[in-house]
């Protein structure tokens, strides 16, 4: 679910040791680079036009030593958004397939990988986007927003939840509903 990849980013940031100064701008900047691989459901193919889980670590190591070295909120919010979206793009792989119902299993594209110059298999650790153990997930990854940053960034963690949730409650029932949603 894009609300666990958000969270998750936003929570791996959280237990880095930051300045409090720049903490808030790491979580904020992870918490949308979560969000930003999805936005290939808008404008191309889904986890391959804006899924890089080779460019984006590529990126993130000079970033982050940038950030290491000259920690400001541009640098420390450019590290937290690319790491994010790294994070999301190779946890897809981990996930299940691109078909409307990955729980098949009738799908074998995880995450697009340009330097291998193909599809990563998924690995449905997850069993599909909106199962039980991502809700799961979410809930553990709101935790440690929770216990450690700021308020700003929890009441998004929490906000995220219910999304989840219902999301979970509807997954398995959106193959049929798309059609009329999309009228």
């Amino acid at each position: 679910m894009v609300t666990t990849h958000a969270v998750m980013g936003a929570a791996l940031v959280t237990l880095l040791p930051l300045s409090p100064r720049l903490a808030g701008v790491a979580a904020l900047a992870a918490f949308c680079g979560g969000v930003f691989p999805d936005f290939d459901l808008l404008v191309g193919e889904h986890r391959r036009t804006l899924h890089y889980p080779d460019y984006y670590v590529l990126c993130l190591v000079p970033l982050a030593s940038l950030a290491a070295l000259q920690p400001d909120a541009l640098t420390v919010g450019l590290a937290g958004f690319v790491g994010s979206a790294a994070l999301h793009s190779i946890a897809d792989a981990f996930g299940g397939g691109l078909a409307p119902r990955p729980w098949i299993h009738d799908d074998h594209r995880g995450v697009y990988c340009r330097l291998g110059r193909r599809w990563l298999h998924p690995r449905h650790w997850i069993r599909w986007d909106g199962a039980p153990e991502d809700l799961a997930l979410c809930g553990v990854c709101v935790c440690v927003v929770l216990l450690g940053a700021d308020r700003p960034i929890r009441l998004l963690a929490v906000g995220a939840l219910p999304v989840s949730v219902a999301y979970t409650l509807l997954r398995k029932r959106l193959p049929d509903l798309a059609p009329w949603l999309v009228e």
